[in-house]
């Protein structure tokens, strides 16, 4: 088996497209197979009242020059780019990227048909957190294309009590969009199947940010790779054993 991991940056650049070069660099060095954004229209996606963050939120907004200097920046470094769109404005910024081959579709918009029409539309795999969805059964949307759903928690960050991983069908789920602090969680979910791990990345869980502080720092993303690496070594000596 096996077994994606996947660096969501999200918004633990800051707005700084230094830091967010280095949190690519960093995450190709540590091993991850992805680096993640998120691209979004700050003052549409997030309430100004109430919010502490919402200044934050609108110095991390990423214009389209941006996006396409990151996924270049990816390119270069031989990762992967990918991104959560949350508008079908932003859907086409990141569709018309030449090497983008995958869309990911947040917790936060699988309500939104009219977006999730647009993503799956394009006719490319596409990848959907599962966090504030509230039924048994997965969604059913129609698609020719390759859905992975993550098992997902949309706190931030997760209690490891808040979890159901042990009873979690990673036959029906692809993976799992990790919020907690540490690799407990995301380490039992390769071993109970999970063939996608999407979690946090920072260069500091000390930084000024929402995220930080329940993000993997490159230290732990290499740890969770080795994890990983090995995991699948042992996958490969027990399927030749049964052989």
């Amino acid at each position: 088996m096996s077994v994606e991991i996947i660096a969501e940056i999200g918004q633990n650049h800051n707005g700084d497209m230094a830091v967010a070069k280095d949190l690519i660099a960093a995450a190709k060095e540590a091993g991850a197979d992805v680096a993640k954004f998120q691209v979004f229209d700050a003052h549409a996606l997030f309430p100004k009242v109430g919010n502490e963050w919402f200044d934050y939120n609108c110095k991390a907004e990423l214009s389209r020059a941006q996006v396409e200097l990151l996924a270049e920046e990816c390119d270069r470094l031989g990762i992967e780019f990918m991104a959560s769109v949350f508008d079908q404005e932003r859907l086409a910024w990141v569709d018309q990227i030449p090497k983008v081959r995958r869309h990911k579709i947040a917790s936060r918009s699988i309500r939104d048909m009219a977006l999730i029409d647009a993503i799956i539309g394009t006719g490319k795999p596409v990848i959907i957190s599962l966090g504030i969805w509230d039924r048994v059964e997965l969604p059913d949307f129609v698609s020719s294309s390759q859905i992975d759903y993550l098992y997902c928690i949309s706190d931030y960050p997760t209690a490891l009590e808040d979890l159901q991983i042990q009873i979690i069908d990673f036959d029906r789920y692809s993976g799992f969009s990790d919020h907690t602090i540490g690799l407990t969680a995301a380490k039992t979910a390769i071993v109970r199947g999970a063939r996608l791990i999407e979690k946090h990345f920072t260069l500091d869980v000390d930084m000024y940010g929402p995220d930080h502080r329940g993000s993997m720092t490159p230290e732990d993303l290499k740890d969770l790779v080795e994890f990983k690496d090995e995991f699948e070594k042992i996958g490969k000596n027990l399927a030749s054993f049964s052989e």
